[in-house]
């Protein structure tokens, strides 16, 4: 995709996970397991099921986790997509205690397949080291091509340049020169990359390059009215983002919903006579002139149309569901649809504590419940007798980060792999134990609203002085829900159709406005 002739409002992510397993070979007269005394011996303590076990592909506990364990105060982003995968593949080549204390985690888990297209990308390897290919068991290669579709390359291992080209292609070009020459002491590596580069269904805001989308409500005779400007070039809102401590740079969004019944709760007979009578005055006063006015009769008729009109009118700048209530406000959105595949993206903010805190006592039943009460801009979903008025800001946000995950799957009770004289992963190396030396996660997101950049004339007319004309305005009550988010929050990303989360995160320090 050349990226720069198709500039998209986007969401972009790319995430990576490497799970880097050096080969210690152990000689026999260490005194150390050997393979058969492992196979003999599969399970020799007891393994408690985590409490983090997975039930099956939906959101769990488990993609909450590491938002729990490394709760610093800090941009934070992750995917449990791609470390349930890892975990996956590294299972298939483990035994004993090793594949119980992975499948205590695992659990119900079964690896969905994705179709990649030019927007999403999903990729498994094991690269092996040209010298140390007899030493692989074939079956486990096998199962890793099958069941994850996994290529199996390779490689001298003497520079890095093949594995992070691979990388590299996976990721849309987006991450570049991951390994170092390191890599060279490794004898082979597990590599899960998935990155996507997607439009949403619609834009946030709208451009000066389409007018078309640019939101405006005015209800006729009804002193009720909305507006956002659309944003040109790089001129964007600013939120006081974190107690004003920066300046963020924000998107604006808006809806509207009229369930003010106005006739009915005024009465038409008392509208007639109210506006009849103001009309009148205005004719006897000489009107627009000419002779051009219509009766009173012929007016009311026409006002009391156009009146009647406004109820259960719904306006939105953009597509959206939301869910507020004393305790956090949420947002979300829908990107396109792409080989079937449906991702959302979520931002939950708290509103009665600091994001931290909100964390702590954090459970995949909290956020299921949240999203399963998101609303979407639809007349029956709001109050009525009046008209709600919904605003917002969102920020706009850039940032990588890298979770020191080794130790938290160490925390999570993934123990046994990381321990050369415990680790049995005898289904990918049989003969000579091994043990799990490195593992990575690193990620990067960005989140903006950028259009098509074109030349373009637009005419957008407007009512001036010029005109004459009768009016008579009603007051309507509006109830104000405000959805902008100005203090830190958290996001996670979605696959619609089976719940699995993709992506999971923090955001404190938003992209500022300069």
């Amino acid at each position: 995709m050349n990226k720069k002739k198709k500039k998209i409002m986007i969401i972009s992510l790319i995430v990576i996970v490497i799970i880097a397993i050096a080969v210690a070979v152990i000689l026999l007269t260490t005194g150390d397991k050997t393979d058969d005394d492992r196979k003999n011996n599969e399970v020799t303590s007891e393994v408690k099921e985590s409490a983090y076990k997975m039930s099956g592909n939906a959101l769990e506990n488990f993609d909450l986790y590491f938002l729990q364990l490394e709760n610093e105060k800090v941009n934070q982003i992750y995917s449990p997509l791609s470390i349930k995968y890892a975990l996956a593949m590294l299972s298939e080549g483990a035994a004993g205690n090793s594949k119980a204390q992975i499948d205590s985690v695992i659990g119900d888990y079964v690896a969905k397949k994705y179709t990649n297209n030019a927007h999403m990308s999903f990729a498994n390897a094991m690269f092996i080291k040209n010298t140390f290919k007899e030493a692989v068991n074939e079956d486990y290669t096998t199962n890793l091509a099958n069941k994850f579709n996994a290529e199996i390359i390779y490689d001298s291992f003497a520079t890095p340049d093949n594995l992070n080209n691979w990388v590299s292609d996976k990721t849309f070009d987006l991450i570049q020169d991951l390994f170092d020459d390191n890599v060279s002491a490794q004898d082979f590596v597990l590599v899960n990359a998935l990155a996507i580069d997607m439009e949403w269904k619609q834009l946030i805001q709208a451009t000066s390059n389409t007018p078309e989308n640019i939101y405006s409500v005015d209800y006729d005779h009804e002193n009720f009215n909305m507006y956002i400007s659309p944003i040109d070039g790089d001129m964007y809102s600013s939120v006081e983002f974190n107690d004003n401590s920066m300046n963020a740079k924000a998107v604006e969004i808006g809806a509207a919903v009229n369930n003010y019944d106005i006739i009915n709760a005024l009465g038409e007979e008392n509208i007639r006579q109210t506006v009849g009578a103001e009309y009148d005055k205005w004719l006897a006063e000489g009107g627009c002139g000419m002779g051009t006015d219509p009766d009173t009769a012929t007016y009311l008729d026409t006002y009391i149309e156009e009146l009647g009109s406004n109820y259960k009118q719904v306006d939105t700048s953009t597509d959206f569901l939301f869910y507020d209530d004393e305790e956090i406000k949420a947002f979300a959105k829908d990107l396109k649809e792409y080989d079937g595949t449906t991702l959302q993206y979520i931002g939950i903010m708290p509103k009665s504590v600091s994001l931290d805190q909100y964390i702590e006592d954090l459970n995949a039943n909290k956020v299921t419940t949240v999203i399963n009460n998101l609303k979407d801009i639809k007349a029956e979903n709001f109050k009525e007798g009046v008209v709600t008025k919904i605003t917002g800001y969102i920020p706009l946000f850039k940032f990588d980060y890298e979770l020191k995950l080794m130790d938290d799957l160490k925390e999570l009770g993934i123990t046994d792999v990381f321990d050369i004289n415990q680790a049995d992963l005898s289904g990918i190396v049989a003969g000579s134990p091994i043990a799990i030396n490195s593992a990575t996660h690193k990620a990067n997101i960005e989140f903006s609203n950028e259009g098509i950049k074109a030349a373009a004339a637009t005419q957008m007319g407007g009512m001036g002085s010029a005109g004459c004309w009768f009016e008579y305005n009603y007051d309507v009550p509006v109830e104000t829900i405000d959805l902008t988010f100005d203090s830190p929050y958290l996001f996670l990303i979605r696959d619609k159709d089976s719940g699995e989360v993709w992506f999971m995160g923090t955001v404190y320090n938003p992209l500022p406005n300069e």
